[in-house]
């Protein structure tokens, strides 16, 4: 059952990145171009972690 929650908050984290992403975008006024994946990447990491951890520590693990 752990992977499915896992799996669930993956998605969720992707879709979530990916709507503040365009969210800062268009507050911005215009994208970014070059360094979108890195932009990315760099929201959905921390948020990964954190939610992994969280996760982790709430089924019991270590």
């Amino acid at each position: 059952m752990e992977i499915v929650w896992f799996t669930l908050v993956a998605a969720g984290l992707y879709f979530f990145s990916d709507w503040l992403l365009d969210f800062i975008e268009r507050a911005r006024g215009r994208r970014f171009d070059q360094n979108r994946p890195l932009i990315f990447f760099a929201i959905i990491l921390p948020l990964a972690l954190l939610s992994f951890w969280l996760l982790g520590k709430l089924s019991g693990g270590q």
